[in-house]
């Protein structure tokens, strides 16, 4: 399958870890994290799908929880396996974020929807993949998805590296709204916050919190990662303070979107 072939092609080469470990990077990790641990209780039951290299799966079973992860590109599942130690109570499958059927509904009280959103392209296959993901949380558990967003990209890689011409010609954004679109071949879906929310009106939720995790982060990252360690710690408080307020989530390259089952 051709949108397969553009995503093995892209991560067996692709640092995705090293982008996170980097203090940019970290900025976006450690957010999710923050969030993620609002909501977990002792002996909670984790699912994450499209853990990639299992960052986040490997660092909350480190902390003791039950984690299970899907995975669709091998390269990953590999990297993945060869950092699972003993102690953890962890285990990582092949699997599509379109079809978990191989999980019984209501199973989890915390899922993770952290990279599948990026690479879906189509309204029937993103409905599918949250619907799944909703289908296996309990009642009452919490969904926390991930997306990338559009306009930061635009601003970045679209006028700040010069490929605005390019993107505009190619028909990737539009003339007079500057929405974006892609395509499995430009590798990563991109969303306007507006986009999130009407995918989310599919379902019953309930929604507690719409994060920018890197938020200006990546407009600044040199000025982040030069940042002695008390420094990136006061830049992170205020990262967090400002990390969901509405006059300035739109400008994120990624956000999480987390919501609570009904």
């Amino acid at each position: 399958m051709e949108e397969l072939k553009y995503l093995e092609d892209y991560y067996n080469s692709y640092d995705e870890e090293g982008r996170l470990l980097s203090k940019h990077g970290k900025v976006e990790f450690l957010t999710t994290m923050n969030y993620i641990e609002k909501y977990l209780k002792p002996g909670a039951k984790i699912l994450e799908i499209g853990a990639g290299t299992g960052r986040y799966s490997l660092a909350l079973a480190k902390k003791g929880y039950h984690v299970n992860a899907v995975e669709l590109i091998q390269h990953n599942i590999e990297v993945f396996k060869s950092k699972i130690t003993a102690d953890m109570k962890v285990c990582v499958r092949q699997r599509n974020a379109t079809d978990l059927s191989c999980f019984e509904e209501e199973t989890y009280d915390v899922t993770l929807l952290l990279g599948p959103m990026y690479h879906l392209y189509t309204e029937k296959d993103k409905i599918k993949a949250l619907s799944e993901a909703i289908r296996v949380t309990k009642k009452g558990g919490i969904l926390i998805t991930a997306y990338c967003i559009s306009d930061a990209s635009i601003m970045c890689y679209g006028f700040r590296g010069g490929n605005i011409d390019t993107l505009l010609n190619k028909g990737l954004v539009d003339t007079e709204t500057f929405k974006a679109f892609s395509s499995p071949e430009e590798i990563f879906e991109l969303y306007r916050k507006e986009d999130i929310f009407k995918l989310m009106d599919n379902f019953r939720v309930a929604r507690l919190h719409y994060v920018a995790t890197d938020l200006i982060t990546n407009f600044m990252r040199d000025t982040v990662d030069a940042m002695d360690d008390k420094t990136f710690e006061l830049y992170l408080k205020y990262h967090y303070a400002i990390c969901e307020r509405s006059d300035m989530v739109g400008v994120t390259h990624h956000s999480i979107d987390i919501v609570q089952k009904i």
